[in-house]
């Protein structure tokens, strides 16, 4: 094992270092198994030669009594260890699942630009499962066979030390074939965890697309796309079947060599005479007893490098640096002024930047209208003021405080969030509106913000109201109806900042009336800004910002930029020609 798997190992066994108590009777309950293994075979010879040849009645009588004493013994024994273990093994599961789940929750956005969710998911469900492998079953295997095989030598040496000798012949044998195995099962085992992923991630695809997958009669091409990375998965997991199969022949062939010259030496003249049949039985039955387990302890390496691979994967994510939070500012409430002042962002991997040298004013309580072409960075722009993203340069201000000088708890107690995509969690409609940090709201708050949101008309039509679930992802709801609900969850926050990502496109034209009714009450008195694919929504925005390749090109009131005619005004006449309405007069 090289440093720094060894350096991994040992931090995964600190993990199982926690549960001392279990460890202590673990190993206890293996050193009884392996003690009681050997003292049976050791046992071999006074039961044939005392029983069979001299017939001595004490040993005829105590016999079966010592015997079964000792496998109840072992059988308590073996419980304890094997409970012990696996104890410690889930124990160890649940603790590092927890730990990558909640870091999951404080990566910053960019992470998950760049690994896709079934790599994610199958962290949490495959790859900690193989961790179990290094931090219990390896030391199971290991601590158990090594005492057993200890044991057998032990009783083999007990008898005739000079036929036990020849057992080392297959040693250096023995520990080429665990290297070479331990060394192709580490390399094999990273891309089974990637290919699992892979697995993860196009299933979460297909379940989650469905209806495109139907309506563009996808199924061929998933059936394809999942049958290659299935098929990949099979070779892998085939590639570590035959690499275990091949170290097990090898070891039996190498011992049944070793048991024939045992064999073979032992029927020589010079020592056939000085054993008797019972500790040639005992010799005989502590070498096939070792066997097995010397046979597991081949695999022991691949176990290890296994989990040990599982573990670095783990790591990585444990040990990734969380969203930074190096402000002490910690404010109840802001007056709600937002400033960017020359502000760059790149996103990671980009060469062309998102925003170039974007200034931009805010004033408190006024609604400021982000437009313009897609790509343009007005998401970009909306997603650096909660510090989803980081400016490359610049300074972003919030009542003339930088951002990064607030806590993000604090920064993120100001806004609240109405997208596109609404984000509703397999939850009553009551907990999925006083979510988060609002779970202690009262019920009649709960009501209230519903009822302003144009969300209590549908809810109380609910089997169960306010308690009607909302099915994951909001499936029960219809895409209006998740929408108010989105916003009984921004009134409910009460934030001075509203950001509207493209809040009602993908609406029907009631289900918009009702959601713009509902935005009319969310957005008074409120900073908001909004990003909006029809200008209709915007028109009685304090400011207009048009974008176009990251630069602000032109700012102003809707009739300012109409008279202006540049690019607002050619956004408007198509956005108008393209629903078939007549644009508005300059006011």
């Amino acid at each position: 094992m090289n440093p720094g798997a060894f350096a991994t190992y040992r931090r995964l066994l600190g993990y199982a270092a926690r549960h001392r108590l279990y460890a202590a009777v673990g190993i206890a309950g293996m050193l009884f198994d392996a003690g009681v293994a050997s003292l049976f075979a050791w046992l071999i010879q006074p039961m044939l030669d005392n029983l069979f040849i001299e017939r001595d009645a004490r040993t005829i009588f105590w016999m079966p009594l010592i015997i079964v004493g000792l496998f109840v013994v072992r059988g308590i024994a073996t419980f304890c260890a094997d409970y012990s273990l696996a104890r410690i093994g889930r124990e160890v599961v649940e603790t590092l699942r927890g730990q990558v789940f909640s870091r999951y929750l404080d990566l910053p956005a960019s992470h998950y630009d760049r690994e896709a969710s079934g790599q994610m998911i199958a962290r949490l469900t495959y790859t900690v499962e193989q961790v179990a492998q290094a931090s219990t079953n390896a030391v199971k295997v290991f601590v158990l066979d090594s005492l057993t095989v200890l044991g057998m030598i032990g009783v083999m040496l007990w008898y005739s030390a000079r036929l036990t000798l020849l057992l080392f012949v297959m040693a250096p044998l023995i520990a080429l074939v665990a290297w070479l195995v331990g060394r192709r099962y580490r390399r094999i085992s990273r891309k089974i965890q990637h290919s699992v992923g892979s697995v993860t991630g196009i299933v979460d695809e297909a379940i989650e697309g469905h209806r495109e997958v139907k309506v563009y009669l996808g199924q061929a091409g998933e059936r394809a796309r999942f049958g290659e990375i299935n098929e990949r998965n099979r070779r892998l997991n085939l590639k570590v079947s035959a690499t275990n199969a091949l170290s097990t022949s090898v070891v039996q062939i190498v011992a049944a060599g070793a048991l024939a010259l045992v064999i073979f030496f032992a029927t020589r003249p010079s020592m056939i005479d000085a054993m008797t049949p019972g500790a040639f039985m005992a010799l005989i039955t502590a070498m096939l007893t070792m066997l097995p387990s010397l046979k597991r302890l081949t695999t022991v390496q691949a176990m290890m490098q296994r989990g040990v691979a599982a573990a670095q994967n783990l790591f990585a994510i444990i040990d990734a640096p969380t969203e930074r939070d190096e402000g002490s500012v910690d404010t109840a409430r802001v007056r709600g002024s937002i400033e960017l002042r020359e502000v760059v962002m790149r996103y990671p991997g980009r060469d062309e930047p998102a925003l170039r040298g974007v200034d931009l004013r805010c004033a408190p309580g006024t609604v400021t209208a982000l437009v313009g072409r897609s790509g343009s960075g007005k998401s970009s722009l909306a997603s650096l003021v909660p510090r989803f993203y980081e400016p490359e340069s610049g300074t972003i201000l919030l009542d003339d405080v930088p951002l990064d000088a607030y806590t993000l708890a604090a920064l993120r107690r100001q806004i609240a969030w109405v997208g596109q995509q609404v984000v509703l969690f397999n939850d009553t409609i009551a907990g999925n509106i006083a979510y988060g940090a609002l779970a202690g709201a009262t019920r009649e708050a709960i009501e209230a913000a519903a009822r302003a949101a144009n969300a209590m008309e549908f809810i109380a039509r609910l089997p169960g109201g306010l308690d009607a679930q909302a099915g994951e992802g909001g499936a029960l709801l219809s895409g209006g109806q998740r929408q108010r609900i989105a916003i009984a969850r921004a009134l409910l926050k009460d934030a001075r900042v509203l950001i509207l990502d493209e809040a009602t496109s993908a609406l029907d034209t009631e289900s918009e009336r009702l959601v713009q009714d509902a935005l009319h009450g969310l957005m008074r008195d409120r900073t908001v800004l909004v990003i909006a694919h029809r200008l209709s929504t915007i028109e009685h925005a304090d400011q207009i910002v048009v974008l176009d390749e990251g630069r602000i090109v032109e700012r102003g009131t809707h009739a300012e930029l109409i008279a202006l005619d540049g690019h607002y005004a050619a956004l408007h006449r198509v956005r108008f020609h393209e629903t078939g309405a007549e644009p508005a007069p300059p006011a």
